[in-house]
């Protein structure tokens, strides 16, 4: 009996647990395996593996076959200033950003010659890197050729940035470029910015200053009263007639007939004009009949005079694709021009355009007159600017004599119709017109 019992216990034994069907990470040295398939795909086995890094590629040499040619060096010998001299002066702009050393009477001859703002701009990085940056004279030229470019911003940054600014000519070019592109606020907190840092007016600064005074009589007789009074500058005629033309743009026709004959010498032929065009502006027709009255034995009939030839003549220069065309009145201009101004003229009777043919003084029929006032240079510049440039494109006119009031006032309705900028420089100022509405104030 007691020996079945040991049996018994001895075959129930306590069995062991199962082991993992998923072997423990730590069993498992390199827990990075690879899987190969056989051939055939029939079974997968899994090999435990150390991941072998890639070779390297091997280096290849560069092929410098196709390679683009480097662009040849200049000749160290370039003579910058012969070539400038002669008028190359895109030709020695290039020239100069390959590396052509430049010296200041490079840069004084571009700088004077320059009258292109693109170009300008690259001369003004040139002369950046140049030793000759800091010269007073060249950098007062850079404001200079901006001003010509009738970029005002641009000049104002290099003159701001300028150390000595003690030359007054520096000032009247900056003021004076204020006034030409209808910018006169500008002009006028300019002089008072000189006023401050102790540089006293002269003639030629109140000449500018009254320029600049716009229509605003006030300002205008403080100026010109502060001249004897602060200054002890005797008041010429330049400085009588910019007070007249304040007075005439402001309305004051009357005020401006006795400031006239209160003047302490003989009025010139100059101010009696002055004031006849703005009593015609006005509408002041007595007071234009009146100047008129004076005027005629002061003045000469052109037949007993010989002009040169060609000196009266309009002539117009249109900007643009890097080339000027020249129009004038007395030659025929393309076909496609004038096409395009009589449909403009069309147009611009549908905005209210009337022709003002008191500004022909040929004696011709009223419809000839018409006729006479459509085909002035001006409008077939910008007829022929209008098909030859993209839309959108300011076109700049450049003019020799002034322009008149009928073309003036159809200039502006022209730049609301083509929804363009246009700017013309006639011998007076810059004309920006814009929107149906001129920098000018339609007073020039």
């Amino acid at each position: 009996m007691e020996s079945s019992l040991s049996s018994l216990q001895f075959k129930f034994r306590i069995p062991k647990p199962p082991k993992p069907k998923f072997p423990s990470p730590l069993s498992n040295p390199f827990p990075i395996s690879l899987c190969t398939t056989s051939q055939n795909n029939a079974t997968t086995r899994t090999t435990n593996r150390r991941r072998i890094p890639p070779t390297k590629p091997p280096t290849l040499r560069k092929d410098n076959t196709n390679r683009k040619p480097t662009t040849p060096s200049p000749p160290p010998d370039t003579d910058l200033t012969t070539l400038c001299k002669n008028g190359s002066i895109k030709e020695t702009i290039e020239l100069m950003s390959q590396g052509v050393p430049a010296g200041y009477d490079v840069f004084e001859i571009i700088l004077d010659s320059c009258d292109d703002i693109e170009l300008g701009k690259k001369v003004q990085q040139l002369l950046i890197r140049s030793p000759h940056y800091g010269n007073v004279n060249l950098n007062s030229k850079l404001v200079k050729m901006y001003v010509k470019c009738n970029s005002m911003r641009d000049a104002r940054r290099v003159f701001d940035r300028m150390r000595e600014r003690q030359d007054l000519t520096l000032w009247h070019l900056m003021i004076k470029g204020y006034v030409d592109n209808c910018e006169s606020d500008a002009g006028l907190l300019l002089y008072n910015q000189m006023k401050e840092l102790g540089l006293i007016p002269n003639g030629e600064t109140f000449r500018l200053v009254l320029s600049a005074c716009g229509d605003s009589v006030q300002e205008s007789l403080k100026q010109f009263k502060s001249m004897k009074r602060e200054y002890d500058l005797v008041p010429e005629t330049e400085h009588y007639l910019g007070v007249i033309n304040v007075l005439g743009k402001a309305g004051h026709l009357n005020e401006a007939m006795e400031f006239v004959e209160e003047i302490p010498f003989e009025p010139t032929v100059e101010m009696w004009e002055s004031l006849m065009n703005y009593a015609r502006i006005h509408g002041d027709i007595e007071l234009e009949d009146r100047v008129e009255a004076i005027l005629v034995p002061s003045t000469v009939t052109l037949d007993k005079v010989p002009l040169p030839k060609g000196k009266q003549s309009s002539v117009n220069m249109l900007e643009g694709k890097n080339k000027v065309n020249e129009y004038r009145n007395t030659e025929l201009c393309k076909e496609d021009a004038y096409e395009k101004l009589k449909g403009l003229n069309g147009q611009m009777r549908d905005y209210g355009y009337v022709p003002d043919t008191r500004y022909v003084l040929h004696d011709i029929d009223q419809e000839a007159k018409e006729q006479a006032l459509m085909y002035h240079s001006e409008r077939l510049a910008i007829a022929y600017g209008l098909i030859s440039t993209p839309a959108r494109t300011t076109l700049r006119i450049i003019k020799n004599l002034r322009i008149c009031g009928d073309c003036h006032n159809a200039i502006k309705i022209m730049s609301k119709i083509v929804g363009r900028e246009l700017i013309v420089r006639d011998n007076k100022r810059f004309h920006h017109f814009k929107d149906g509405k001129c920098s000018c104030g339609d007073y020039w």
